[in-house]
C-alpha cells in the first residue's frame, strides 16, 4: 500500500509580492549572470558517464576462468548468455509473439541477371504489417545442394543498390550460391523518416525490443533462403559492412543456423567503445540492456566453432578502426576456437588498400577466400579472384520491389502498441522499477563559491551522489537562513539553470529559497563528446537515464530536508524534459518531494511518438515500458494528495488529466491540478 503523505499547501500563481520585496530583488539579468558561473569543468560528466557504463558491461571471462576450462563449460557458460540476450534484449514485450509469427511471403516478378544466374524479386513481412523488400540471385547452373548466403547493407542510402553490394551478390551466384540482398530500414526503398534507425526507441517507451525488428527481418530472410529445396543448410553465409556488419555479427551470433559470418568494419566490443567515441554505435548497436546481457566480445566468441571472418579496416575513416577494434575481438575469441579445437575456422583481415570505410575488392576477395577454404575445398575450379561483372550492376530502379500502400514503419507500429498502453494505474513500486531507480542514498555536499547577488546570499554546490554524479547547483537564500523561509524550491529546466532568472526571482520573491540544479544531461551537466550515445549506452549498460535523473532530484531534495533544514520541498520544471524527470521522482518518492510546479509538461508520453521523437533529442523520455506501466496521469496520480501544479496547461495536458480534480476530491482535496 501506497503511504499518502500530509496535506501540502496549495500551489497558486501569484505576483511578484511578500517576503522578498520587488524592489529589493537582483534583476533577471544579474541572476542569469550568477546562474551562468561554472561549478563543474565541462569534462566532469564526460568522465563520469564512461566510468559508470564501462563498470556495468558484462565483462568476458579472463583466460583460465571455469567456463574456458572444458568445451562443455564454454558451451553452457555462452548458451546461458545467447539466451539472455535473446529474451532480455530482443524478444520482449510484442516482439516475443512475433517471433512465431508466420508472415506472408510474396513473390514478384524476376529480371536478366548476367551470365549464369537470374534475379527475383521478393518481399516478406518481418513483423505483422511491416514488409521488406529484397531480391534473390539464383543460379541457373546447379548441381547438387547450393549454398546460401544473406547479404545485408550498411547506412547506404541506396540500400540493396549499392555498387559494392550488388557486385558482391553477383560474384557469390556465379559461383553457384542461392543469394538474398535484402533492404534494410532507413536505407534504399525504405529510406523514410518512419523508419529512422531512432524510431526503434519509440517500441523501447512502449516495452518492446525495437531491436527485434532488425533482428526479425534478417530470420525471415533466412527462413526463405533455407525454405527453397536446392538451398543446403549445412553452408550459410552472411556478411555486411559497417551497419550490415552489426546486423552480420547480432543476427549470427544469435542463430546457430548460420555457419560461416563476415563482419566487415561493423563493431567493437563496448568497452573499445567507451575509449574510441567513433565506435558508438547508435539506437540499433546499442539496444536496452544489451551490454547488461553480452558485450559484442561475447557475441564473437559465440561464433565458435563455426566459420568467422573478422574484417576490419586499417585506416578506417568512419569507425572501427582494425588497430583498436579487431585485436580485443581476437584476444577474447582465439582461446574460444582453440579450446573448441577449431582454431582454423576464425579468420581475420585488414584491409590496408584503400584502408578507409570499405568492402572493396580486397575485402570481397578474403571472404571469397575463406569461402573456397571452407565450402569448396578440393574443388580445384574455385577462385578467389572476383569475376568481372560491373556491366551488370543494376540501377535502383531495376531492383525496386513494390511494397504494400499501407506498409507499417518503426513509428506506426509504435502508435499501434501505444493503443493500449498504459495498461493500468501503477504502483510505486512497479515505475521504480521501470526507471531501474537506483537506491544510492549518500551525498556530499563540497561549497564552491560563496557571495550575493544584491541583497540576495547565493552558495554554490558540487553535490557528490555516492561515488558516480556530480550534480551542479546553486542556492539562493531569500531569507536569513533556509528555516525561516517557506521552503525550498528545486529549480530544472529543459535548456539549463542559466535560462531559469525569471522563475528564481518569482520564487524568491514569494519568500522560498531556491535550489537551481542541473541533473545528468542538463545545462552545465551534459556529456561533453557522443551525448545521446552515452545516454542510450546507460540504457545498453541496464540503467535508465531517466532512472538516474529523478534518483539525483530526490537525493537532493532528501540532502536539502536533512542537511539544509528545509521545511517544505518544491519541485518546479521549465519544460517538458524536466517536467517527466519531476513526476518521476515525485511519484517515487513521498517523502522529500512536497509539492511539483510544472510548466510546458506533455499531456501524455504518447505524445513523444505522435510528433515522431527520436531519442538522440530526448533520450530519457525513451525509458523503456515507461509508457507500459505509467503516463503522465498515472505519475501524477501516485503524487497525490501532494500538490500538482501544471502551468499554462496545453490542451492535451487538459484532456489527458482532467479526471486528477475528481482524484483529489477522492483523497479529501477539493484541489484542481489544472487550476490556474
Amino acid at each position: 500500500m501506497r503511504v499518502l503523505s500530509c496535506f501540502v499547501a496549495l500551489l497558486i500563481v501569484v505576483p511578484l509580492v511578500a517576503t522578498a520585496q520587488q524592489s529589493e530583488l537582483p534583476s533577471a539579468d544579474e541572476l542569469k549572470k550568477a546562474l551562468a558561473e561554472p561549478i563543474i569543468t565541462d569534462t566532469t560528466t564526460q568522465q563520469e558517464v564512461e566510468a559508470f557504463c564501462e563498470a556495468r558491461v558484462l565483462k568476458f571471462p579472463a583466460e583460465g576462468a571455469p567456463e574456458l576450462k572444458t568445451p562443455e563449460a564454454w558451451q553452457k557458460y555462452i548458451a546461458g548468455v545467447r539466451e539472455n540476450v535473446l529474451q532480455n534484449v530482443v524478444y520482449r514485450g510484442a516482439a516475443a509473439e512475433w517471433r512465431d509469427y508466420n508472415g506472408k511471403i510474396e513473390w514478384q516478378d524476376s529480371i536478366e541477371g548476367g551470365e549464369g544466374y537470374t534475379i527475383k524479386k521478393v518481399r516478406f513481412e518481418a513483423v505483422p504489417g511491416m514488409w521488406i523488400p529484397a531480391v534473390v540471385y539464383e543460379p541457373t547452373k546447379r548441381s547438387g545442394k547450393l549454398p546460401v548466403f544473406l547479404n545485408v547493407n550498411g547506412h547506404d542510402s541506396a540500400g540493396k543498390a549499392a555498387r559494392y553490394k550488388q557486385i558482391r551478390c553477383i560474384n557469390m551466384a556465379k559461383r553457384g550460391m542461392l543469394v538474398m540482398n535484402l533492404e534494410w530500414m532507413g536505407m534504399g526503398q525504405l529510406r523514410t523518416p518512419g523508419f529512422s534507425h531512432a524510431k526503434i526507441n519509440q517500441l523501447d517507451l512502449c516495452g518492446t525490443g525495437g531491436v527485434a525488428t532488425h533482428f526479425l527481418a534478417m530470420k525471415r530472410g533466412l527462413d526463405i533462403l533455407l525454405s527453397q529445396a536446392a538451398a543446403d543448410p549445412t553452408r550459410v553465409g552472411v556478411a555486411g559492412l559497417s551497419g550490415g556488419g552489426w546486423q552480420t555479427i547480432f543476427f549470427t551470433a544469435l542463430d546457430s543456423r548460420v555457419t560461416l559470418s563476415n563482419p566487415v568494419a561493423g563493431y567493437s566490443s563496448f568497452f573499445t567503445r567507451i575509449h574510441y567515441y567513433s565506435d558508438l554505435g547508435d539506437s540499433e548497436q546499442t539496444p536496452v540492456d544489451l551490454a547488461a546481457n553480452g558485450d559484442y566480445a561475447h557475441l564473437t566468441a559465440m561464433l565458435a566453432p563455426r566459420v568467422a571472418l573478422l574484417t576490419f579496416n586499417e585506416k578506417d575513416n568512419c569507425c572501427f578502426a582494425a588497430p583498436h577494434a579487431l585485436p580485443p575481438l581476437l584476444a577474447a575469441t582465439r582461446p574460444v576456437y582453440q579450446l573448441l579445437g577449431k582454431p582454423t575456422n576464425l579468420h581475420d583481415h585488414i584491409n590496408y588498400d584503400p584502408g578507409n570505410h570499405n568492402f572493396e575488392r580486397d575485402n570481397r576477395e578474403a571472404l571469397y577466400k575463406v569461402i573456397g577454404q571452407h565450402w569448396y575445398e578440393g574443388d580445384s575450379s574455385f577462385s578467389a579472384t572476383e569475376i568481372e561483372c560491373a556491366a551488370e550492376v543494376k540501377k535502383g530502379d531495376e531492383l525496386k520491389v513494390e511494397l504494400p500502400a499501407e506498409n507499417l514503419d518503426l513509428q506506426q507500429l509504435a502508435l499501434q502498441l501505444a493503443k493500449s498502453l498504459p495498461r493500468g494505474q501503477a504502483t510505486i513500486e512497479q515505475v521504480a522499477q521501470a526507471l531501474r531507480l537506483p537506491t544510492e542514498h549518500r551525498i556530499a555536499a563540497k561549497t564552491s563559491g560563496e557571495g550575493s547577488v544584491g541583497e540576495i546570499k547565493l552558495v554554490r554546490y558540487q553535490l557528490r551522489l555516492g561515488d558516480t554524479w556530480t550534480v551542479p547547483a546553486v542556492e539562493f537564500l531569500a531569507t536569513g537562513t533556509p528555516a525561516d523561509s517557506k521552503g525550498t524550491v528545486i529549480l530544472l529546466a529543459d535548456e539549463g539553470r542559466a535560462a531559469i532568472a525569471e522563475q528564481v526571482r518569482q520564487s524568491l520573491a514569494d519568500g522560498w529559497n531556491v535550489l537551481a540544479v542541473d541533473p545528468f544531461y542538463f545545462g552545465e551537466a551534459k556529456v561533453k563528446n557522443k551525448n545521446w550515445l552515452f545516454a542510450i549506452l546507460m540504457a545498453s549498460v541496464g540503467e535508465r537515464p531517466l532512472g538516474v535523473q529523478a534518483a539525483q532530484v530526490q537525493q537532493v531534495a532528501q540532502w536539502l530536508k536533512a542537511q539544509r533544514n528545509a521545511k517544505q520541498v518544491r519541485v518546479a520544471t521549465v519544460g517538458p524534459r524536466t517536467s517527466l524527470i519531476a513526476l518521476a521522482a515525485a511519484a517515487t518518492d513521498a517523502k522529500s518531494i512536497d509539492s511539483l510546479r510544472l510548466q510546458g509538461s506533455l499531456g501524455s508520453l504518447k505524445e513523444v511518438i505522435e510528433n515522431g521523437g527520436t531519442v538522440d533529442k530526448t533520450p530519457e523520455q525513451f525509458c523503456f515500458g515507461l509508457l507500459e506501466t505509467a503516463d503522465i496521469a498515472q505519475l501524477t496520480t501516485l503524487v497525490a494528495p501532494r500538490h500538482v501544479q501544471f502551468v499554462e496547461p496545453s490542451d492535451r495536458v487538459k484532456q489527458e488529466l482532467a479526471g486528477l480534480a475528481a482524484v483529489y476530491q477522492k483523497l479529501g482535496q477539493a484541489f484542481d491540478p489544472l487550476a490556474q
